[in-house]
């Protein structure tokens, strides 16, 4: 901006520039050529009485000698019917068309210009006198206020590229300041706040940063003690679930078990959502360990996918007893790596499982296939039941119907995504639904995902 300010500020003080100084370089030199001929005018006045005195050539050429012209030889007489006096350059022609006007003229010449300035005398007599007036001595001081001209423009140019460029900085200077507030708070700094400065526009923009750096701020804050707040009253009920199942033996252990693991959960939001903004990032990768949310980052750890499909399978198969829902678990044999940790995968699974339970009858069956290709690990839960009407409203979170939220299916697609891989709805050999999660080992296109 300061390099486009710069050649903006010389292009209009040199077209200013240039308007001015051109038309005032040509008045100069007029003047300068009007000053010459003048000087020569009053020369060859100044001989006038001398020629209505004595037209002889001994008393011509002493006055001649008094003016200046005369002493650098730039002047001569003519008389008609005598001789000429001094140095003469102009053609004959133009003496005698002078002799016979009445006002003083000019003829050009190489090197100069000739000012013939016609004399009556008595009688029918009459002179005219020749003054030489040289190029120099017209230009005399044009090119020394030529030179003033220019320098006076190049100060111009140089004086307005230094106040662009002051102008300049300062909207660069408020410009940066923007943007690296804006940066950082991108970043996760919610206290940055910037000093409205510049011109006015800069300063309505950062006051529009600053207000809207308040309402993220306040936003956030709302939303983790909603979490938090949410997540707290979860341990009343769970407390008395926990005592419940404290009271029916060693046969509730799984529950127990599954009890437990839901406790650490909500302990982890209610821990999370308690943190400062500073750490509104690790907010959302703890609260995402629990629900998805951290599913966008990277992994740095990878699990038996068949170990955690036997471990599930094995929880939900007590309930899937009770019901008269018939299972089974294909591929989970051999050890398969699946680059997620355990515990992700173990949430997807549940949430997966949760939905057959809970969105079909008792009594209907289902499938959990294990899939391991040369790119990605394919986990496909399929059940009996009715399907799903909308798969696209499906994957959206709070649109999938029936009084679900879709948070089940939105963990597991983002789980897939955070390896490069996709989630599918289909519909299964069952004749229900076919969710199809799938999980890239290594950089792989989509097109070999979706047609693995």
């Amino acid at each position: 901006m300061r390099r486009t300010l710069a050649v903006l500020m010389v292009a209009v003080t040199s077209m200013v520039a240039l308007a001015f100084l051109v038309p005032l370089a040509l008045i100069i030199r007029e003047t300068a050529q009007t000053r010459a001929v003048a000087n020569a005018e009053r020369q060859a006045s100044a001989l006038v009485p001398v020629l209505a005195l004595t037209t002889g050539g001994d008393d011509l050429g002493h006055a001649m000698a008094r003016t200046e012209a005369g002493r650098h030889g730039r002047l001569a007489i003519h008389v008609k019917g005598g001789a000429t006096v001094g140095a003469s350059r102009a053609p004959a022609a133009e003496v005698a068309g002078a002799a016979a006007q009445t006002r003083a003229s000019t003829v050009e010449l190489d090197g100069g210009y000739v000012l013939l300035r016609p004399v009556a005398l008595d009688g029918d007599r009459s002179a005219v006198i020749e003054v030489f007036v040289p190029a120099d001595e017209l230009n005399r001081g044009v090119l020394a206020s030529w030179a003033v001209l220019t320098g006076v423009a190049v100060v111009l140019v140089l004086g307005s590229v230094l106040v662009g460029d002051r102008l300049g900085a300062r909207v660069v200077r408020a410009a940066r300041r923007l943007g690296t507030a804006a940066t950082a708070l991108g970043s996760g700094d919610l206290s940055e706040r910037i000093h409205p400065d510049g011109p006015p526009e800069l300063k309505a923009a950062a006051t529009a940063f600053n207000a809207m750096a308040n309402r993220v701020t306040h936003l956030l804050a709302a939303e983790r003690e909603l979490a938090a707040d949410l997540s707290h009253r979860l341990r009343t009920p769970l407390t008395a679930l926990k005592l419940s199942l404290d009271q029916l033996g060693p046969e509730a252990e799984p529950s127990r078990q599954a009890l437990g693991r839901l406790e650490g959960e909500v302990t982890t939001i209610i821990s999370a959502a308690r943190r400062p903004s500073r750490a509104a990032q690790s907010f959302g990768g703890s609260f995402g360990g629990s629900f998805g949310g951290s599913f966008g980052g990277s992994f740095r750890a990878s699990c038996d996918a068949a170990e955690v499909l036997r471990e599930r399978l094995a929880f939900w198969s007590a309930l899937a007893e009770d019901q008269g829902r018939p299972w089974q678990l294909v591929g989970a044999t051999l050890p398969v790596r699946a680059p997620v940790p355990a515990g992700e995968l173990t949430a997807v699974v549940d949430a997966l499982l949760g939905n057959v339970f809970r969105h079909t009858a008792e009594g209907t069956a289902f499938s959990v296939t294990l899939h391991e290709g040369r790119d990605t690990v394919g986990i496909l839960v399929a059940d009996a039941g009715p399907g799903i009407r909308d798969p696209e409203a499906a994957l959206e979170r709070g649109a999938s119907g029936s009084g679900s939220t879709g948070l089940g299916l939105d963990i597991a697609r983002r789980l897939a995504e955070s390896t490069g891989g996709v989630l599918r709805l289909d519909r299964s050999s069952l004749g229900g639904a076919q969710v199809q999660v799938w999980l890239r080992l290594e950089k792989a296109s989509k097109t070999a995902l979706k047609d693995a």
